[in-house]
Parts: structure tokens; C-alpha cells; sequence
């Protein structure tokens, strides 16, 4: 009582497709995309940013102004007055009415300057700012939880 395969068997096509090979090695990249795109560096300017043991995460499209000690302006990256801050102002909130901007100031940059842009964006119609901080470590006995939940700069209304 032999066995034998017929050779109709041997002939037949696969017509179904295994995507579980597709399906791990796509789960494997999307992790590896999550785990390095948190290490990508933007090009930035130099600027020393005040230290805030507590800060808060900004979401959505956002507008990044930097000032610097001597009082120039940097918006998104690029050197500007403050009309230019205007027009970007008024653009940002046409394209977006939940516009956002992200304040990065130089320690050393005066307290005025830091206002009077406050106030242009909020002329402007953008009434939801952050004030981007560098992350103090926590001090001893402070909570945890808080410190895992807040990250980046603490928006403002």
C-alpha cells in the first residue's frame, strides 16, 4: 500500500498570496520610522533658551519665532523684521483659523522684545503662542507623572 501522488496535484497553481511576511517586515519599518524620526535634528539657530523644570507639548501646525539676544527675529528659520513677522502672522492664521506660534527666546534677549512679538501675533489674530524652554531636570520629591506628561513649551492663551 504505497503512497503516490498524482500528478495533478504537482501541476496546480498557487493562487493565494502569504502576506504575513509583507505584514511583519512592514510593522518592523513603521517601528523603525517612529524610533528615528524622534532623533531627526532640525537645522536650527543657536539661542540659549531659558530652563523650566515643567513644560507642555504643542500639537498641530505651528509657527516658530526665534529672538535673539540682540532682539533679531527668525521665523521659521529665516531672518525677518517685524512687518515680514506681520504678513507670516497674517498668512499662518488664512491658513489656519487655530493658528499657532512657538516663541523661542535668548535668555538674554529683553523682556520688551519678547512682549512686543507676543503682541504683533496676537494684533494678528494668533492667540495661541508656546514659549519654547530647554527641560531642567526635576528637583527631588517632585512627581513623576507630571514630568513623563509635559515635554517641550507651555502653550498660552
Amino acid at each position: 500500500m504505497a503512497v503516490s501522488s498524482t500528478s495533478a496535484d504537482d501541476d496546480e497553481m498557487i493562487s493565494g498570496i502569504n502576506v504575513t511576511p509583507l505584514v511583519d517586515v512592514t510593522l518592523v519599518l513603521l517601528i523603525i520610522f517612529m524610533v528615528t524620526t524622534s532623533y531627526i535634528v532640525r537645522q536650527s539657530i543657536d539661542v540659549n533658551l531659558p530652563r523650566a523644570a515643567n513644560g507642555g507639548e504643542t500639537v498641530g501646525q505651528t509657527m516658530m519665532v526665534v529672538i535673539h539676544a540682540d532682539g533679531s527675529l527668525f521665523i521659521d528659520g529665516a531672518p525677518m523684521d517685524e512687518s515680514q513677522l506681520r504678513v507670516r502672522a497674517r498668512q499662518a492664521k488664512a491658513k489656519d483659523p487655530d493658528a499657532k506660534a512657538m516663541i523661542a527666546a535668548d535668555t538674554d534677549a529683553r523682556h520688551g522684545n519678547v512682549i512686543h512679538v507676543i503682541d504683533v501675533l496676537k494684533g494678528e489674530g494668533i492667540n495661541k503662542f508656546g514659549l519654547n524652554i530647554e527641560r531642567e531636570a526635576p528637583a527631588a520629591g517632585s512627581r513623576d507623572d507630571d514630568a513623563d506628561e509635559d515635554r517641550g513649551g507651555r502653550e498660552s492663551h
